[in-house]
């Protein structure tokens, strides 16, 4: 994948997520603050104004303006947890003018590596790390059986998928919704949903 083609998916991300705002933002009312797709719509906006105004370099430099983007533009805790992972993603494939198909492990591990240590996150504790573990464990699994790089996304995809919707059987652990504690149970993480839409987008892209 060329930077064309990155910059096209980061965009595709983006419509993505706005086509859910408010699935995200019904999710979000029940545990959080009632924004993260709103918040999200208007980070990927502006994501797509920076891309279209300086095309990037490379790859690495496309990612790092979604992130930096992402941390100055969405509120709460979703823009400096998606913009690190953005930002270690960029730092992995730094150098590199096309991203291969062993890319897509290495992006999608530094993102969860860069989420986990910016939320403090863990399995199991209502996140975005719910969705992307798995999703990560997926890529590893298929790349390492020879699976056609397509049908190792849309694998990673499922298994995120999974992993939101296993978030409504625990309480949260982290972020707004731990305020809740056992009220949490029931409800599906919007971090770990947001997360599972773009793997899916992704896998599509990808497809197409």
């Amino acid at each position: 994948m060329n930077t064309a083609r990155l910059t096209e998916l980061i965009l595709n991300l983006g419509q993505v997520i706005e086509q859910n705002r408010d699935y995200l933002t019904d999710l979000d009312r029940a545990i959080g603050d009632a924004d993260h797709g709103i918040n999200m719509t208007k980070g990927f906006r502006a994501v797509a104004d920076k891309l279209q105004a300086v095309a990037p370099a490379d790859p690495a430099a496309a990612m790092k303006t979604v992130g930096m983007t992402l941390i100055s533009t969405v509120g709460g805790a979703s823009g400096p947890l998606y913009g690190t992972a953005f930002l270690r993603a960029a730092a992995a494939v730094a150098g590199k003018a096309d991203l291969g198909r062993d890319d897509l492990l290495t992006v999608v591990e530094a993102a969860l590596g860069g989420i986990k240590e910016r939320g403090k996150a863990e399995l199991g504790d209502k996140t975005i790390v719910d969705a992307l573990q798995p999703a990560a464990e997926a890529i590893r699994t298929g790349l390492q059986s020879g699976a056609p790089t397509a049908e190792v996304a849309r694998r990673a995809a499922a298994a995120a998928r999974k992993g939101a919707e296993g978030t409504k059987e625990y309480a949260a652990r982290k972020g707004r919704a731990s305020y809740l504690g056992e009220r949490s149970i029931g409800h599906q993480d919007p971090g770990a949903t947001s997360t599972t839409l773009m793997l899916e987008a992704l896998a599509s892209f990808l497809e197409g």
